[in-house]
């Protein structure tokens, strides 16, 4: 994961609210939510709120996602930082997580301090509530729980970390190389910042602290 900073509602949404005080966010039409979700996705820099894949902001590949559900938390129904852009990929992020609560949101800092990533692509809770977040959005923690995305992670992260000019199999690497890498992939280009990066620099951390 990385860390959601919410900005401004859409203007859209703000009217709506104005003009319809106590509806649900199945209130809205598809323009207002589409307004929703090209906001979330813009903030996020187009990767979905948790697995980090890449996003178009568009359907059917980016769903509006409630950190809370609007169905047991009415009220944050259409509260805009309630609200993140996720994947629709079947079996994990919001297809896997449904009405379950989840003990780390990417708005918090916790997101990218107790979320381990690994270089052969599995991810590591370091917090029971890490732990437990992995498994409501089978994130990955085992190959034998998601495949296919922790394939994904480790083939895209090596490609990552080869364009940049590190050894995916040799993590001694010098400290203020690692650091501007990190910089690197932590700076959008147009808006963007490339699929898995945040997992990246998870896994660079995790070198510059075992050479500390």
């Amino acid at each position: 994961m990385r860390k959601i900073d919410k900005g401004a509602e859409p203007e859209v949404l703000t009217r709506f609210k104005a003009k319809n005080p106590g509806k649900h966010y199945n209130d809205l039409d598809h323009l207002v939510r589409a307004a929703i979700r090209q906001s979330c996705t813009i903030e996020q820099l187009y990767l979905c709120a948790y697995c980090c894949a890449e996003i178009t902001g568009e359907q059917p590949g980016t769903m509006n996602e409630h950190l809370q559900c609007r169905d047991k938390n009415r009220p944050l129904s259409l509260a805009f930082d309630n609200i993140v852009a996720s994947c629709t990929t079947p079996g994990q992020c919001d297809a896997a997580k449904g009405n379950h609560p989840l003990p780390v949101t990417p708005l918090m800092h916790e997101c990218e301090t107790e979320l381990k990533f690994l270089i052969s692509g599995r991810v590591k809770g370091l917090s029971a509530k890490a732990v437990q977040t992995i498994a409501v959005l089978n994130l990955g923690d085992h190959e034998d729980h998601n495949k296919q995305l922790v394939e994904k992670r480790r083939q895209l992260s090596h490609w990552l970390l080869q364009e940049n000019g590190l050894d995916p199999n040799s993590p001694l690497e010098d400290d203020e190389l690692l650091l501007s890498v990190i910089d690197d992939l932590n700076r959008p280009e147009q808006g963007r910042l490339k699929p898995f990066a945040p997992a990246v620099v998870s896994i660079l951390k995790s070198w510059l602290s075992a050479a500390s």
